[in-house]
C-alpha cells in the first residue's frame, strides 16, 4: 500500500456545483500580461467547467500561476510566461460560481478518524513536539518515493558543515534518496571546501577547530573551480573523493545552484538570473512528489511557492505532495504556512541529527 491517503474527488452531482456555468476565458492582451480578472491558482487541486458537467483537473496547479485553457486542456502558467492570444480563465470565486471549483479536501481524514473535538491541545507542531510519528512517516515516504515518486531536497550550507550530516546526505544519494537537488552558491562551495580541506568557513568539519587561514578555504576553492571551468571537472581532475556534489554528479542527479546577491565568486555553474533560476527549479519542484527543506529559509519559501500541493500520476491517479520543513527555528515552518503552504510539515532540529536519524534508518 502506497504510504499517503486516497484522494477523494469533489463530488460533481452537489446542487451547487450541478448548477455551475461554464468557466469563461480572456484572451491575454499582450505577452505576460493579463486580462482583467484573472484567476490565481492556489496549491489545491482545481477545477475548471468545461460545461454539460464536465470539470476537468488542471495538473500541476501551484500558487500564483494562471490556467491557459486549450481546447479540453488546461495548463497551469506562471504570468510571466503567457503569451498574447492565450486563453486565460477569468474569475474569483472558488466554490463554481464562475466555473472554477478549489478543492481543499481532497486528502483529508474520514469524520470518524477525527475526534470531532472544537477544541484542544498541541494543535500545531512546535519545539515541544515528539517527532517520531514524522520520521516514520518520512522513511515509509522515501522507501516508497524512491522508486515510485521523485524526491527533491532543498539544502542549506549548514549540512556541509558537519563530517556526519554531509557523509549522510551523500550516502543516501548514492541510495538513490534523491532526484534532483535544489540549493545555492555556498553549499557546493562549503562542500568542495570540506572535500579539499575538511572545513567548512575554515573550521574542522568534525572538530569544530579553527584552522589558520582557514577563512580562505571557500575562496580558493571557488578559484580552483573556476580555473578548471566546472565542477564535474574540477572534482574529476583535483580526484575530489567524496561529498555530496561528487555524489550528485555519480549517480547523474540534476543540481540546480540558485545564486544570489551576496555570492562570493560565484562557482561557473550557479544561475545569477533570477528568472532562469526560478524557471530551472520549477522543473524539479512540479515534478516532485516528495520535497525536504533542510536548513534553508529563502529557498524553502522560494520551492514552497512553486510546489503543487497533490501530482497526477501516469496511472491518473492523484497522491499529495509532500513538504518537510526541517530547521531549529519555528519561524521557517510559519512562514511557509503563512505564504500559503499549508501542505509544509515541520521538524524541528538540527541538520546533523535529521541527516544522521535518516540515513540510519534507510541504509538498511
Amino acid at each position: 500500500m502506497p504510504p499517503f491517503p486516497p484522494y477523494i474527488p469533489p463530488d460533481f452531482t452537489r446542487p451547487d456545483l450541478a448548477a455551475a456555468p461554464p468557466s469563461r476565458t480572456e484572451k491575454a492582451p499582450r505577452d505576460g500580461v493579463l486580462p482583467p480578472g484573472f484567476h490565481a491558482t492556489s496549491n489545491h487541486p482545481e477545477y475548471v467547467h468545461l460545461g454539460g458537467g464536465r470539470w476537468l483537473l488542471a495538473v500541476e496547479s501551484r500558487m500564483d500561476a494562471v490556467l491557459v485553457l486549450e481546447d479540453e486542456r488546461v495548463r497551469v502558467v506562471e504570468p510571466r510566461l503567457v503569451r498574447e492570444g492565450e486563453r486565460v480563465v477569468v474569475g474569483r470565486t472558488e466554490n463554481g460560481e464562475d466555473g472554477i471549483y478549489v478543492h481543499t479536501t481532497g486528502f483529508d481524514l474520514p469524520a470518524d478518524a477525527l475526534s470531532g473535538d472544537k477544541f484542544g491541545f498541541r494543535s500545531r507542531g512546535t519545539r515541544e513536539t515528539p517527532f517520531s510519528r514524522s520520521y516514520d512517516e518520512l522513511y515509509d515516504i522515501l522507501r516508497h518515493d524512491r522508486d515510485n515518486g521523485s524526491i527533491v531536497w532543498v539544502l542549506g550550507p549548514a549540512v556541509a558543515f558537519d563530517r556526519d550530516s554531509r557523509d549522510a546526505m551523500a550516502s543516501l544519494i548514492g541510495a538513490g534518496y534523491c532526484h534532483a537537488l535544489l540549493a545555492g552558491n555556498a553549499l557546493a562551495t562549503h562542500d568542495l571546501e570540506a572535500a579539499f580541506f575538511h572545513t567548512g568557513l575554515g573550521q574542522d568539519i568534525y572538530t569544530q577547530a579553527l584552522v589558520s587561514r582557514g577563512h580562505y578555504n571557500h575562496l580558493d576553492v571557488i578559484n580552483e573551480v573556476l580555473r578548471h571551468g566546472s565542477l564535474e571537472r574540477a572534482i574529476a581532475e583535483l580526484g575530489t573523493g567524496d561529498g555530496i556534489i561528487r555524489a550528485c554528479l555519480e549517480r547523474r542527479v540534476p543540481v540546480v545552484l540558485a545564486g544570489s546577491i551576496r555570492d562570493d565568486g560565484p562557482l561557473p555553474e550557479v544561475i545569477t538570473d533570477s528568472s532562469r533560476a526560478q524557471d530551472a527549479m520549477r522543473v524539479h519542484a512540479r515534478r516532485a512528489t516528495t520535497v525536504i527543506a533542510l536548513a534553508t529559509q529563502l529557498h524553502a519559501i522560494a520551492v514552497g511557492n512553486m510546489t503543487p500541493g497533490y501530482r497526477v500520476m501516469d496511472d491518473g491517479t492523484v497522491r499529495p505532495v509532500y513538504f518537510y520543513v526541517v530547521d531549529m527555528s519555528e519561524f521557517i515552518a510559519d512562514k511557509l504556512a503563512n505564504r500559503g503552504s499549508a501542505q509544509a510539515r515541520a521538524i524541528l532540529t538540527n541538520a546533523q541529527d535529521f541527516m544522521v536519524n535518516l540515513w540510519h534508518n534507510l541504509r538498511g
